[in-house]
């Protein structure tokens, strides 16, 4: 885990300073034009999918790394992946990226709020030196912070960055993928049966998700484009996140595991998911 636990901070950082350099106050400010859209898709994402995950690890009897690593996936904010599937699939961006945005500055409060309670009700001992003010401020420093100065390099720099934001897209897509090579490499010789173990709990999450999130989408917000954009902001997960939390509250990758099955499976799903939409709306 050496690697990851060197590399994760860093990578996040970056990732989140991308994402505030595609950000401006009126990724903010939008919600209050359409409110009953994003709430929905705010809900959906921070109380029902956690809500979900929980009832999954509780019906399958996952073991405690499994579980609690279902539970960090879930936790975690969508991430610029569900911003650039939400346009392939002629979605509703604005939504998505708002949904990103507030959802990712909030998670410094909800992950660990999700975490410390779902191992209680599960049974689970997180380590006696860590707390939930210590997981916040942490997160504060490798989420918000380069948040923030993002948007302000932004506002200084807008005409410069916005021609270049394809570029820092797919550079944070790069470094995402930079993670799981090192937990790859590190875990080499157990990767597959880390992956067997939570590889059904992850796909039933994913599945399970953006399907009751467009429904309840369909049933509640303006448009296709709405529907499409919440259901792919609840199944396209923050992974680079989610491996950050794991390893700064256990030294064992086994609760990384299910992040790293769920990122394996979440582009799977997520282009059939896009592909039977466009068939069918």
């Amino acid at each position: 885990m050496e690697i990851v636990q060197s590399i994760a901070p860093i990578v996040l950082a970056l990732i989140m300073l991308g994402l505030g350099l595609g950000l401006s106050i009126k990724d903010f400010s939008r919600i209050f034009k359409s409110p009953k859209d994003f709430f929905v898709g705010f809900f959906a994402q921070v109380f029902l999918l956690p809500i979900v995950a929980l009832i999954i690890a509780l019906l399958l009897d996952l073991s405690a790394p499994i579980a609690i690593g279902l539970m960090i996936i879930a936790a975690a904010p969508g991430g610029v992946t569900s911003n650039v599937l939400t346009k392939f699939a002629n979605g509703d961006v604005a939504l998505s990226i708002s949904l990103t945005a507030i959802v990712s500055l909030l998670s410094i409060l909800t992950v660990p709020f999700v975490i410390i309670n779902s191992a209680q009700i599960l049974g689970i001992i997180i380590p006696a030196d860590i707390s939930m003010a210590e997981i916040s401020l942490k997160m504060f420093l490798v989420v918000s912070v380069p948040v923030m100065i993002g948007m302000v390099i932004r506002a200084f720099a807008q005409n410069f960055i916005i021609s270049k934001i394809n570029i820092i897209n797919k550079l944070t897509g790069w470094l995402f993928i930079i993670v799981f090579i090192a937990i790859w490499i590190e875990e080499k010789d157990n990767i597959l049966t880390y992956i067997t173990q939570a590889g059904i709990a992850v796909l039933i999450l994913n599945i399970s998700m953006m399907t009751l999130a467009y429904f309840i989408a369909k049933k509640f917000v303006t448009g296709v484009a709405q529907q499409k954009c919440i259901a792919l902001e609840c199944g396209l997960q923050n992974g680079t996140l989610a491996v950050f939390v794991a390893t700064i509250i256990f030294n064992d990758v086994t609760y990384v595991i299910p992040t790293g099955a769920y990122a394996l499976l979440m582009y799977i799903t997520g282009f059939i998911f896009i592909y039977i939409l466009r068939k069918t709306t």
